[in-house]
């Protein structure tokens, strides 16, 4: 039996702040629908993944901010620090650990992101 992790909640106070945010981190968009004046479906993917997040009215009980280190892999992160610093999203410095390479970033309600390369930087 495959199980797959299609979709992630992420818990935020504006749904228009952090559909910007994302974009601006460069996911793409593929749903925004409101179903009624207690729903609204954000859904966007970080380029390449076959997992996606899930925002909006009504999506998730979790308190905004309180998602914490949600990692995406990237395959240079020399360049996935250069990219996201010129969107200009506020980047941590490359953290290098023996298991692989980092930066962190968090969204405008403090819901926090890992970005890795798996391989570490010199190895």
């Amino acid at each position: 039996m495959d199980i797959k992790l299609e979709l992630i909640g992420v818990p935020v106070s504006d749904v228009d702040r952090a559909k910007a945010f994302y974009e601006q981190v460069g996911f793409h968009a593929d749903h925004d629908v409101t179903v009624s004046d207690s729903i609204r479906f954000v859904q966007m993917t970080p380029p390449g993944s076959a997992c996606s997040i899930a925002f909006g009215k009504g999506i998730t009980e979790m308190t905004p901010g309180s998602l914490d280190n949600m990692q995406v892999v990237v395959a240079d992160i020399e360049e996935a620090h250069a990219e996201l610093s010129r969107r200009g999203i506020d980047v941590s410095p490359i953290d290098d650990q023996p298991w692989g390479s980092f930066t962190y970033f968090a969204d405008p309600d403090g819901n926090r992101w890992a970005v890795q390369q798996t391989t570490p930087r010199g190895a």
